[in-house]
């Protein structure tokens, strides 16, 4: 259990700083801090999840879930902030 819980926390913080990044690339569609560390902190655990599930990315064990987290993170803020730019047209 001590480690599974340990693998969401990372998740967590993976997609955080990952959100961030993202959010930082796109500044002038960012969402600000709290939207992007919000949906960075989804993707990071919807990345972790991701990682743990398919069988080819099992094999990176942590390394592969923190990276995934992270550019699953940093990818959902930019997402959501180009579709709220193109619903506002």
């Amino acid at each position: 259990m001590g480690g599974s819980v340990l693998s969401i926390i990372l998740s967590l913080v993976a997609g955080a700083v990952g959100g961030n990044a993202g959010g930082a690339a796109m500044k002038q569609n960012s969402l600000g801090p709290l939207w992007n560390t919000i949906l960075g902190l989804v993707g990071g655990v919807g990345g972790g999840q991701l990682a743990s599930a398919v069988g080819g990315l099992q094999s990176l064990d942590q390394v592969g879930n923190i990276g995934l987290s992270g550019i699953i993170g940093a990818l959902l803020p930019i997402i959501i902030s180009l579709v709220a730019k193109k619903s506002q047209r």
